[in-house]
């Protein structure tokens, strides 16, 4: 009878940290904006911040083409110039921490800022620690409701306006933000299908 081949030292650690990690429930909301965007997500506590940057554009509907970073404890994190510019204020490289630390340290609330000159601000909650259920994705949606604005639509203030444009035919800036646009746009649109489709494409 052939002997079964042993599993990796690698393998093995990757295994149990899989099975003795914990979940923590987020809620994500888009500040300034209405109808309010939300979602409610599942992320392993072993998740850096770099990959809860991966899973925020994806869960939101943000596309990842403008700067951003986090807001923790009155920290910056995110991705430092690689020509090594320092400001006043240090940015931290998210890559290097993990949720997991900032949450046992006490964090339960902080920022999310995507987009610096549209400013759309991301208020984050962690709403519970749970154990996962290891026959479903370690990263998913559970909840949330309407769609994420259009990128570069100026930000809270400017996707007001905009869809007020595209509501009323009479308005001045109607035509041009229909074609903007590319026709329709639906504020209330959500599919928890279409936002898990994407979690499960980012690599944990």
């Amino acid at each position: 009878m052939a002997r079964r081949p042993s599993a990796s030292p690698r393998a093995v650690a990757r295994r149990v940290a899989q099975l003795t990690s914990l979940q923590y429930q987020l809620r994500i909301e888009l500040r300034e904006v209405q109808p309010q965007v939300w979602r409610r997500l599942l992320v392993p506590d072993s998740l850096t911040l770099g990959r809860l940057h991966a899973v925020l554009q994806a869960a939101m509907g943000w596309h990842g083409g403008h700067l951003h970073e986090f807001r923790i404890a009155r920290l910056r994190y995110g991705i430092p110039d690689e020509e090594g510019w320092q400001e006043d204020d240090p940015l931290y490289d998210e890559r290097r921490y993990r949720l997991k630390g900032f949450i046992e340290t006490g964090a339960r609330r902080f920022s999310y800022l995507y987009d610096f000159g549209d400013g759309w601000e991301h208020t984050i909650k962690v709403e519970d620690v749970v154990v996962p259920d290891s026959n479903r994705q370690r990263v998913r949606c559970v909840a949330g409701e309407n769609a994420c604005p259009p990128e570069d639509v100026g930000g809270p203030h400017a996707y007001l306006d905009f869809l007020a444009a595209l509501k009323d035919p009479t308005h001045e800036e109607h035509a041009s933000m229909t074609e903007w646009i590319g026709g329709s746009f639906d504020p209330s649109a959500f599919e928890i299908t279409d936002v898990n489709e994407r979690l499960a494409e980012i690599k944990i």
